[in-house]
């Protein structure tokens, strides 16, 4: 009896399954996850595993089987204000305030993809299909985490790089611990343009050229000082020369002055010695005058110094000439006077 009602069930089947059912199919990215509606053995509700890309499976029934699908590829979610380029046809950054409370816009794009392992626990408790997981998961996830985590910077650090891509790490960060536990890998958060009111542009943009400005002031300013600190070096240089060379002099004058002053130290000492020598010389000739020889000795030069010499005795008797009284150089000169007459001739008889 079981056996004809399961061949029946069979015949009921078959011709349901012909007529108008799809068989369940995995794309090249995608993985499926099996959700049993009626159980003939086996467990009831979705199966606890996944079915690789890329096959049919025949197997599975679909009247007493749902199929779902979801893609393992990396997905972009593009939130910009240029509708040509992000996933709406209409502006779609994100809007908020700066934390020193200017508004401003600005384009982040998220990339993610899911554990394909997991996928079955996706279907069962997050998202049946691709397009409900993005939109209404990991968007609105991403929109609300993202105004919070970039609207923590302030207007001047929007400027700078770095600023940027720290908190585009730190928006990954967040959201990874959001969406970690629904099995959605967070792979990258970037930012692209951004932009604030008109009139703080203005703002900024005339705070820009005045900073310009500003830089260019100041870059002459350096460049004059350069100037200043170049011509100070070369002045310096100069002096440092001029000191050289009159150090140079000085120890030249130096050098000379103590040549000089040895030189003479040498003479003084030679004439020194020269006349130590003679005074000596004179005190052993003092010595021999004052013994026995030296009256010889003495009329000997007496006698030298007379030789050749014309010699007048003088009368010096007591009835004679006082040489006290007498101008001695008038005697010699009218004697010399007499000398040089000439002697009388003597007559001649005629």
């Amino acid at each position: 009896m079981k056996k004809h009602l399961y061949y029946v069930l069979i015949a009921v089947l078959i011709p349901i399954f012909i007529s108008g059912c799809i068989v369940p199919s995995t794309g090249k990215t995608d993985v499926g996850v099996r959700t049993k509606k009626i159980a003939l053995w086996g467990k009831k509700g979705v199966q606890e595993t996944y079915y690789p890309p890329g096959r049919i499976y025949y197997h599975i029934l679909p009247i007493i089987n749902d199929w779902h699908t979801l893609d393992t590829k990396r997905q972009n979610l593009v939130m910009v204000s240029n509708p040509e380029t992000g996933d709406r046809k209409s502006r779609d950054d994100l809007l908020f305030k700066t934390i020193d409370g200017n508004d401003i816009s600005l384009d982040v794009i998220i990339s993610y993809k899911i554990n394909p392992k997991m996928a079955w626990k996706i279907i069962q408790d997050v998202a049946i299909d691709d397009d409900t997981l993005r939109e209404k998961i990991v968007r609105t996830i991403a929109r609300s985490k993202a105004r919070d985590i970039f609207g923590e910077l302030t207007t001047e650090e929007f400027y700078v790089a770095d600023k940027r891509e720290e908190q585009s790490q730190r928006a990954k960060e967040k959201l990874q611990e959001i969406l970690g536990p629904m099995h959605i890998i967070v792979e990258k958060v970037r930012t692209q343009d951004y932009s604030f009111n008109k009139e703080y542009e203005k703002a900024i943009e005339d705070k820009k050229i005045a900073d310009q400005l500003a830089q260019k002031f100041k870059s002459a300013q350096r460049a004059t000082e350069e100037e200043y600190k170049r011509k100070l070096e070369e002045a310096k240089g100069e002096i440092n020369k001029m000191i050289a060379h009159a150090d140079g002099e000085y120890l030249k004058a130096k050098i000379e002055a103590d040549v000089y002053y040895e030189q003479q130290q040498l003479i003084s000492e030679a004439i020194r010695a020269e006349g130590i020598a003679q005074a000596k010389g004179i005190r052993e000739m003092n010595a021999a005058l004052a013994g026995a020889g030296g009256e010889t000795l003495v009329k000997l030069k007496i006698a030298e110094a007379i030789q050749g010499k014309k010699i007048i005795l003088l009368p010096i008797s007591e009835g004679g000439m006082n040489l006290k009284t007498t101008d001695i150089n008038r005697l010699i000169n009218t004697m010399g006077v007499k000398s040089l007459a000439p002697k009388p001739q003597p007559e001649t008889a005629e």
